[in-house]
């Protein structure tokens, strides 16, 4: 579709009423975002089976600093997920202004965020030392973080227009974009961690100058994207970008800063758990890491669903439609609930066989390990329907741009409940690691129930 002539307005991408229309609206824009996230958390693992193969303590400060990184990025991304509810809610009503207020705000705030958080990468390595970590992966570390800092800013604009393009239901190029962004960091990964084709073998450093390479190479295809489509050029995105809009920029905080706070509480369960897990043991600690990457990567389908959620109730708010919004949001809950039920099926048949890919045939470890992952992964069934069932309620609320009030109950749910119920029937009457997988159910139940609660009442 082109834009008319004269730059006239679009008019408003028409909503769904019917539940099969709205179930293929779901499909059609949540696979290519399931399959973006997938890919997002592909550089993850790629990076950690090539820094592997690179060296131990390599690999550690990587891991170390990725993990940095990660909680720094989920704080900071909580502007990106903001401008998807108000660019499909703005698009829905026709305002092409607003989209690009939005848009462009929700840029500024993640430059602002990057410049604030710049100096803790620059200068993490002391502060690595003061963590009681080895000296050795403190100061490779140090050296990871102070070059993929420079990343953030990058990796958090491309959030941004994933989030715009998404509003727009452009999925597609999201995630080609990162795909693209997958292959250049095998490649460079393969070119600088090892010193291949005449670079000098930086190792960890080398991972990390893979991954702002990647960034700028997703910003820019997106940015390209964005641009010069003909669809999308009456948007105008960044058309006297350098002038602030502080009515936008403080809609773009406000909804934005508790979508963030919400995610940083929901990762600093997790990077708990694996601390009480470390109480237990290696063995445990790896048993959890392996069982955690499982579910992370299966968690990456109920994300890609509520980014779809949020967008499709975004637009029918827009459209004033609540007939609309409530079929988007059933149809949206109904293919997440399958997706978990399937999952279950899953974990239960398939647990060993999972847990044993990620350790060698020989590891004399692998016989506490698989077990004990397998168990986990049991546990994990539950887990599949709570966690699906708060991303879920969180995309749907976003859509409503209600994100304040959800922020308080993911936390008193993740701190208050989930936490001390792990440790209580980890440690107090004494399941060990299965004790604090239970406690991770409770809190993300507890936090779906409520949130899908606040939700149905609203509409």
């Amino acid at each position: 579709m082109t834009p008319p002539p004269g730059g006239a307005t679009l008019p408003p991408t028409p909503v769904r009423t019917g539940f099969r229309t709205n179930a293929r609206a779901v499909l059609v824009l949540g696979l290519p975002l399931v399959g973006s996230h997938v890919a997002q958390f592909a550089l993850h693992v790629t990076d950690t089976i090539m820094l592997g193969w690179y060296g131990v303590t390599d690999l550690a400060a990587g891991a170390l600093g990725a993990t940095v990184f990660f909680v720094l990025f989920t704080l900071g991304i909580g502007f990106s997920q903001a401008v998807m509810p108000m660019v499909a809610t703005s698009a829905a009503s026709g305002e092409d202004t607003e989209v690009r207020r939005v848009t462009r705000m929700g840029m500024w705030l993640s430059l602002i965020y990057f410049v604030i958080v710049l100096p803790f990468f620059l200068f993490s390595a002391p502060l690595l030392n003061l963590l009681g970590q080895d000296p050795d992966v403190a100061r490779l570390g140090g050296g990871y973080l102070a070059i993929v800092g420079w990343g953030l800013a990058p990796a958090l604009l491309a959030m941004v227009l994933k989030s715009y393009l998404a509003a727009l239901e452009r999925t597609q190029v999201v995630l080609w974009a990162t795909l693209l962004g997958v292959a250049v960091n095998i490649g460079v990964n393969w070119v600088l961690i090892f010193g291949n084709l005449g670079f000098p073998e930086m190792g960890a450093r080398g991972a990390a100058t893979a991954s702002v390479l990647v960034q700028l190479v997703t910003l820019g295809a997106l940015l390209a994207y964005a641009l010069w489509l003909p669809a999308l050029r009456h948007y105008q995105l960044l058309v006297r970008f350098w002038r602030p809009d502080w009515a936008a920029l403080r809609q773009v905080n406000a909804l934005g800063l508790p979508i963030g706070l919400a995610l940083l509480a929901e990762t600093g369960l997790f990077a708990a758990s694996a601390v009480m897990m470390g109480w237990l043991g290696k063995e445990t600690l790896a048993a959890h890491s392996i069982a955690l990457e499982i579910t992370a990567m299966f968690f990456m389908v109920h994300l890609g669903l509520s980014n779809a959620a949020t967008v499709l109730v975004g637009r029918a708010r827009g459209q004033r439609n609540p007939e609309a919004l409530r079929a988007a949001a059933t149809a949206s809950v109904i293919i997440s609930l399958i997706f978990a039920v399937a999952t279950m099926g899953v974990y239960l048949i398939f647990s060993e066989q999972m847990v044993g890919l990620f350790l060698k045939p020989d590891d004399p470890a692998r016989v506490v390990i698989v077990p004990l992952g397998a168990t986990l992964l049991s546990v994990a069934a539950l887990f599949q329907l709570a966690d699906g069932g708060q991303v879920m309620a969180m995309g749907l609320l976003r859509g409503m741009q209600d994100t304040r009030q959800p922020m308080v109950i993911a936390a008193v749910s993740y701190w208050l409940i989930g936490l001390p119920a792990g440790y209580a029937l980890g440690f107090i009457v004494g399941w060990e690691g299965i004790g604090v997988w239970l406690g991770l159910v409770a809190g993300l139940t507890c936090a779906a129930i409520a949130l899908h609660v606040r939700f149905w009442r609203s509409i």
